[in-house]
């Protein structure tokens, strides 16, 4: 597979993850028996997209990136390393860590059981807005690349 595919498949399973999660957001505010199925599914459907775009990430950073960061930190923007790239690796923990929560919390009744709606509901904005985060950051670094090869 080429590095751009590599690349572009980390970034749609990352969206899917954002996507997925705004859906369960969405779909929990009018939780039913009726879509229940539906939440629990794209729940499951976000949490597998985000940890096959974590594995994917790790092998392009571990084949990849080191190119790529000696060329951002001798570029004019070395924060996007610096900043951008390790906040992204430690928002991506938590991350992990909420998407894999988030089937979990939505076995309960969301339709009924008022708790179990509201925890769902935080834990998929919380996914929501770390993801977006972490795509922000993950665009600053592609940029810090690009910045890097311009004509100086």
């Amino acid at each position: 597979m080429s590095p751009t595919a590599i690349l572009t498949l980390h970034v749609v399973l990352g969206e899917l993850c954002v996507v997925g999660s705004l859906w369960v957001f969405v779909d929990t505010l009018h939780a039913t028996e009726a879509n229940l199925g539906r939440i629990r599914a794209v729940s499951l459907t976000a949490a597998i997209a985000m940890w096959l775009a974590y594995l994917i990430a790790g092998y392009w950073y571990i084949v990849y990136y080191g190119a790529e960061k000696a060329l951002i930190l001798k570029g004019p923007w070395p924060f996007a390393h610096d900043v951008c790239m390790e906040t992204k690796e430690h928002l991506v923990i938590m991350l992990l860590l909420l998407v894999t929560y988030l089937p979990i919390v939505v076995r309960g009744n969301l339709a009924s059981n008022r708790a179990a709606r509201s925890l769902a509901l935080w834990t998929s904005g919380l996914i929501f807005v770390l993801a977006l985060v972490a795509e922000g950051f993950g665009s600053m670094v592609g940029m810090g690349v690009k910045v890097a090869l311009l004509p100086h």
